[in-house]
């Protein structure tokens, strides 16, 4: 991720505090990040896929910045949220997808970190995935926040463990563990 800005927790308490003028500002500064989260996922689909970067990015700001959205404590917090709003998003389409009964035949992919191979044009797939972090978390919560932050985030382990307030150390320990536990759900 990119070097923090220190406005975006500042913009975050105005807006939280009722200023929606802090809203434009916020946007501004934090559009490219979303954009970098988003083209990490985007990155993971078919080059046919209908649902672009721009796209996902807007959904998600979309669903961050409804009035009903929780008051975001800190910078990393909000790039937090909005990187499992993105995976919703993500899941949801897949879900559209396949209520469809389109897909198949792209090209399959890696998850590199999880040695799995995921085709994103195959929603049952995807849902398995999904499911299978779902369950994870359902374990494991810290896991399962370990496994959004570091692979849909992107973060670093240092970031992983500033935002759950524990050392790098544990984040290195849980990311091998719920690996593990995610390969062998979805090879079982």
């Amino acid at each position: 991720m990119a070097e923090p800005d220190p406005n975006v927790t500042q913009l975050l308490e105005l807006i939280a505090a009722g200023r929606k003028d802090a809203e434009a500002e916020l946007i501004a500064i934090v559009y490219g990040e979303l954009r970098q989260i988003a083209r990490r996922l985007m990155r993971r689909e078919h080059s046919h896929h209908t649902l672009q970067t721009t796209a996902l990015v807007h959904e998600a700001y979309l669903k961050l910045a409804r009035p009903d959205a929780p008051a975001f404590k800190n910078r990393t917090h909000f790039f937090a949220v909005a990187a499992t709003v993105m995976r919703r998003v993500l899941v949801d389409y897949a879900r559209a997808r396949q209520a469809e009964k389109r897909g198949g035949g792209s090209e399959p992919l890696a998850l590199e970190e999880f040695g799995l191979t995921v085709n994103l044009d195959e929603p049952e797939r995807v849902l398995a995935v999904d499911a299978a972090l779902s369950r994870l978390a359902q374990f494991d919560e810290r896991q399962g926040r370990i496994v959004e932050l570091r692979f849909f985030a992107g973060m670093t382990v240092d970031e992983t463990a500033e935002t759950l307030q524990i050392s790098a150390r544990t984040v290195k320990r849980e990311w091998r563990l719920a690996k593990a536990w995610l390969y062998g759900e979805l090879h079982s």
